[in-house]
């Protein structure tokens, strides 16, 4: 078993530091320009999808039910898009939305309607409100709480989902108005919520009367292993539990074909889906039904996207393989890091020494490693710890992201043996 680096002395730590940081000279030296910060598919990816490029075709730009996609109107998007994402998402082809090609974009939205107008169920406007965000979580969120003022409480995050008793504890307060969830494969750390979880969320006694669930289902068939696991349906445990109107389910096709042109996805109770599409039909006569078509001839059914994910699939496993071999390779019983092997989703989360986070991130910078900020996956991008570092694996090559991890690993071992040394 190899010795961790904190058993050693400090001569040790001496000679392994200047080792370290000879290695990161040589390292340095190499001129890398690597980039391992977001969470984008692979031209590889990409290119499994390039025959959409060629349709609908221009013979027939015909929906199902006659309509010319050309044209305006539709502003829920196409019934027979909606009938092959609805089983995937775990919604009701009617009970659903669909736009562009950004979730982000109807996350936004919601908000800042809800910031103007107030929500089905509500009495006012949402001002001076706070939001409880499960930590470490997906910093867009945070941005967009960021932008309308609304104050961010982190929650930590369990292997089932979020501290449920934490939450309970926070939503009490009427100022609270909603929690954000990845439930499956969360952003950056891959848990999968329990049935427990979100039974007992559904449920929840909250202060506010319209406290809402932002429920990313972002990676719904994002699978990176032969397992494809399913959460519980958060629509039908709300309204169980008597509250319909509180789940607002967000997905996307954007890392299932083309990430600038896919179609994005809100499902959520018909209080809110009439309250949300009356404030869109303000700003648009309907959706680029010429790419819903498109997508509807290129996936076909539900099955059609799970066979196109399984080829994702086998993109994507190598280079996850790559990333945890890696990191056992030469952080494993060193002491100085632990981290995910998610069976699903775009990332993997590095846990360091508290203080080290910056630090490598500062480290892999200079080295031309580029790296997410390493306060990223927290509210306003501040780890109160400075030890979680999110790892994006999906875009570069296998053999740049071989040369990315060896880096990394590098600049692991130089801020932790330099943190110990100093202390």
């Amino acid at each position: 078993m190899r010795v961790t680096f904190a058993e050693l002395s400090q001569t040790e730590l001496s000679d392994l530091v200047a080792s370290l940081r000879a290695a990161y000279g040589e390292l340095s030296a190499r001129g890398l320009k690597l980039d391992l910060t977001r969470g984008k598919p692979s031209a590889e990816q990409l290119d499994l999808s390039t025959a959409l490029l060629d349709l609908p075709g221009s013979a027939d730009y015909r929906a199902a039910d006659g309509s010319d996609v050309r044209n305006y109107g539709g502003l829920r998007g196409l019934p027979e898009l909606r009938e092959i994402f609805a089983p995937l998402l775990g919604l009701k082809p009617e009970g659903m939305i669909a736009v562009g090609n950004s979730s982000l974009e109807l996350m936004h939205d919601y908000l800042m309607h809800a910031v103007l107008f107030g929500v089905p169920g509500g009495s006012a406007p949402w001002r001076d409100v706070a939001f409880l965000c499960p930590v470490p979580g997906y910093d867009r969120h945070f941005s967009i709480c960021a932008k309308l003022g609304m104050e961010m409480i982190p929650v930590p995050m369990t292997a089932d989902g979020p501290d449920l008793a934490e939450v309970e504890r926070l939503a009490a307060d009427p100022k609270v108005k909603g929690i954000w969830c990845v439930p499956k494969y969360s952003n950056p750390t891959g848990e999968i919520y329990s049935p427990e979880t979100v039974r007992r969320l559904a449920e929840l006694p909250t202060g506010a009367e319209d406290f809402r669930i932002f429920w990313d289902n972002a990676y719904a068939v994002h699978h990176l292993t032969d397992e494809q696991p399913e959460i519980e349906d958060i629509i039908g445990a709300a309204q169980a539990a008597g509250h319909p109107d509180r789940p607002i389910v967000f997905g996307s096709a954007s890392k299932i074909t083309l990430a600038g042109s896919g179609i994005a996805f809100l499902g959520a109770s018909d209080a809110n889906l009439d309250w949300l599409v009356g404030h869109l039909s303000k700003r648009t006569i309907g959706p680029d039904k010429i790419n819903h078509l498109r997508h509807v001839r290129f996936l076909e059914s539900p099955q059609g996207v799970l066979d196109l994910m399984a080829k994702h699939r086998a993109l994507l496993r190598p280079k996850f393989d790559l990333v945890g071999q890696a990191l056992t390779d030469e952080l494993a019983d060193t002491g100085v890091a632990s981290w995910t092997t998610p069976r699903g989703g775009y990332f993997v989360t590095l846990t360091v020494r508290p203080g080290c986070a910056s630090r490598i991130v500062e480290l892999a910078g200079q080295a031309g490693i580029a790296l997410t900020p390493a306060g990223a996956p927290f509210p306003h991008g501040k780890d109160p710890q400075d030890n979680v570092i999110r790892i994006a694996p999906t875009f570069p090559p296998l053999t740049e992201l071989a040369d990315a991890m060896a880096a990394l690993v590098l600049c692991v071992k130089l801020a932790s043996a330099e943190q110990l040394l100093a202390a």
